[in-house]
């Protein structure tokens, strides 16, 4: 099935995406993920084009607007009173005239207050209020999807109703036009602040989203294979040009350096202004910034397979999910405007019957009651959290792939870390090695004893067919030409390298694992030529500065720590003991480590934290997964946080900025829920005027945006 996306302008809150999600169901869509802050669409249609313009005319009829993304975007004119403001500039005038009418007589202006007058004056505002929320309330109503719309449009034709009976009546006291026009402008003017409101929760991401146009220097070669050096602008870029970048230029896309060095500023991924160091080999990332040097390089990505789309995609993705505190709300949000109508009605009758008070009084009442109330402050109040937070941590260098851990970070009780890369560096140095007396002893190829060269040969030739980080330091320590062509060759995952020589002559290079002989196992890596040890290399491991420091907060934080990897157990010792962690795990499998973190998470919510390459298992199986490894796609797909700085730096900001979001969803969900309890009951009093509740219902989203907002500015470590 082909997968379709679109881009739905005029959505506020998750109730009207329930709306969106519903009409694509209905049409028979699959897999439908609706994104209500951002807009974003995507669903997967099967194969049938027609239905496809059922769904969007269905959407827009709900008065919303669908943009499919895969076609060209036409620019198109504005339409008149085409926004919120537009129409409530439009109707202010009328509303503002009407009002001084309603007061007239009290100010001796008498002719405003004539009833033919007044409603004249009301019919340009209604037909636009009508046009609008009307034409939407019965849409959603005839699709079974009654939207906030219908409490508006109820609430002004009410009151327009009810005074349009008294004018042809004569009866003055029958009149409420001011009442139904303000309820379609104040509301105007509620839907545009809420709207700008949302948008301001979107600003973050919708920065890291923008393409930046720049000019680069791309490099071509002519006949005589003369290099010339041309301007292009970097959307026209392609994956293998080649392109010159100098000092205080922007990356125009992913690309890796063919020659030269450099330092570029990566503030715009890892949020840290400290420049990278970048030589022959490295990978630049489109859009950072070249503080000092100047490199050759070729494209890699360009376009939405850049490293910056696919953490504005993956935001967008975790924006579209819900978090289990959302699922009440969005129960109730489906059954709230049946629910308001029907109380509406209630009070009507109680009023009138039970309170004796007049029908006038008892229908303002009623009104009061449609206007005040608001599905979309429920709706509202996770997605307005969670954009702000998921943008102020990308800014920082932290990706939530997966939004639930926010709320889940509130009761973690136990953190996991791998050792190699994690808490360590990953940069190894060889502390020292030897050659075995019987390897000494051994007759080699040439008729000379195992001589250290040749030991270093073998290990070279072994270790550089691994991409553990071990392996890259021993190669990068003992490089040589002269390498052993290997008839096979293979690494065991958790165990080591495999090899046989044209002579059949099986090797092998790994843990203490790979000889069930070996009787002291205080070093790293041990050399085996058919059944015999033929050496041993220690490996030392640099502590990451921060380590400790890291630790220290997770302890602060009542957290129980734990250490575990597929080391030697005296080498995880020597880390774990210098750090003051709790319990120490060590010489575990990839398996092993699965098994164990499947065990921690049956007793209490575990974090993990790994580098994301030999963890990816046991980082999918974790309560919440955090991998340090930026570049590694496998990463990004098994962890639910991701540090993009590729160190531990931004682990107590990722922790503590996912308890201030959840924190903060909790309080925008009392608050909607408070506000529509304490409200609807206080309109049906008598307590507020439809107008005024018109305004408090614009008022109570922009409050809860507000709120959201302050997450951009509260202190976290």
């Amino acid at each position: 099935m082909e997968t379709i996306n679109w881009k739905v302008e005029g959505m506020t809150c998750s109730n009207c995406a329930l709306s969106v999600n519903k009409v694509l169901q209905r049409q028979g869509m699959q897999k439908v993920q609706v994104n209500a802050i951002s807009g974003e669409v995507s669903f997967a249609n099967p194969n049938n084009p027609d239905i496809l313009g059922i769904a969007q005319k269905n959407i827009n009829d709900l008065g919303y607007h669908v943009v499919d993304d895969s076609q060209p975007i036409i620019a198109k004119k504005k339409k008149f009173l085409g926004s919120y403001l537009d129409k409530f500039w439009f109707c202010l005038p009328f509303t503002l005239v009407l009002m001084a009418g309603h007061w007239g007589m009290a100010l001796g202006i008498h002719f405003l207050h004539s009833p033919w007058l007044q409603l004249a004056i009301s019919l340009p505002v209604m037909v636009v209020g009508m046009d609008f929320f009307g034409r939407s309330a019965i849409k959603s109503l005839a699709k079974g999807i009654p939207n906030m719309n219908v409490l508006v449009a109820l609430g002004a034709s009410a009151a327009f109703v009810y005074s349009l009976i008294g004018t042809i009546t004569g009866d003055e006291n029958k009149i409420f036009y001011e009442t139904a026009t303000s309820i379609l402008t104040i509301v105007f003017l509620g839907n545009w602040l809420e709207h700008y409101s949302v948008q301001r929760t979107q600003k973050a991401i919708n920065e890291l989203a923008k393409v930046e146009k720049v000019m680069a220097n791309m490099i071509a070669y002519d006949d005589a294979h003369n290099e010339n050096i041309f301007p292009i602008e970097n959307t026209f870029l392609k994956v293998g040009d080649l392109v010159l970048i100098k000092t205080g230029e922007q990356v125009p896309m992913d690309c890796k350096i063919l020659s030269g060095e450099a330092d570029a500023n990566e503030a715009i991924i890892s949020g840290e202004s400290l420049p990278v160091h970048k030589k022959q080999g490295d990978t630049l990332i489109g859009g950072s910034v070249l503080a000092n040097g100047t490199v050759k390089c070729y494209i890699t990505a360009t376009g939405k397979d850049t490293v910056m789309s696919s953490i504005v995609a993956l935001m967008k993705q975790a924006q579209g999910q819900k978090p289990p505190v959302q699922l009440l709300a969005d129960k109730i949000s489906a059954v709230f405007v049946p629910v308001v109508v029907s109380i509406a009605l209630l009070t009507i009758v109680l009023n009138y019957y039970l309170f004796h008070q007049t029908f006038e009084e008892s229908l303002m009442r009623s009104i009061a009651v449609l206007v005040i109330s608001c599905p979309c402050a429920m709706g509202l109040a996770t997605p307005a959290a969670i954009a702000v937070g998921l943008g102020r941590a990308a800014k920082h260098g932290i990706l939530y792939t997966q939004p639930d851990s926010m709320e889940m970070f509130a009761q973690i009780k136990q953190i996991v870390f791998d050792k190699t890369g994690t808490l360590t560096t990953g940069e190894f140095q060889i502390m020292g090695f030897q050659i075995t007396n019987e390897a000494i002893q051994q007759v080699t190829t040439y008729n000379l004893p195992l001589t250290t060269p040749d030991f270093q040969r073998i290990v070279y030739s072994l270790e550089k067919f691994s991409n553990h980080p071990v392996a890259k330091s021993i190669v990068k320590a003992w490089k040589t030409t002269d390498v052993i062509k290997w008839k096979k060759i293979t690494e065991i995952k958790g165990l080591g390298m495999q090899a046989t020589d044209k002579e059949g002559n099986e090797y092998m290079i790994g843990s203490a694992k790979i000889d069930d002989s070996i009787t002291d196992k205080s070093h790293q890596l041990y050399v085996k030529k058919n059944n015999d040890i033929i050496g041993w290399i220690d490996i030392a491991d640099e502590i990451r500065p921060e380590s400790k420091a890291i630790i220290d907060f997770c302890k602060q934080q009542g957290m129980k720590t734990i250490l575990l990897s597929g080391d030697n157990l005296a080498k995880c010792q020597q880390v774990g003991y210098a750090l003051g962690i709790d319990e120490i795990i060590a010489g575990q499998s990839p398996q092993q480590k699965l098994d164990v973190i499947e065990r921690l998470c049956k007793t209490t919510p575990t974090v993990m934290v790994g580098d994301g390459i030999n963890d990816a298992p046991a980082l999918a199986k974790a309560t919440i997964s955090i991998s340090l490894s930026a570049a590694s796609q496998l990463a990004i797909q098994s962890a639910s946080v991701v540090l993009m700085n590729s160190g531990l730096q931004k682990l107590p900001a990722a922790m503590q900025l996912g308890r201030h979001t959840y924190n903060t969803v909790k309080g925008n969900l009392f608050w909607a829920f408070f506000y529509n309890i304490i409200a609807i009951p206080v309109a049906a009093m008598g307590l507020f005027t439809p107008m005024a509740g018109a305004l408090l219902m614009g008022l109570s989203d922009v409050v809860l945006a507000a709120n959201s907002l302050r997450l951009n500015w509260k202190r976290v470590r």
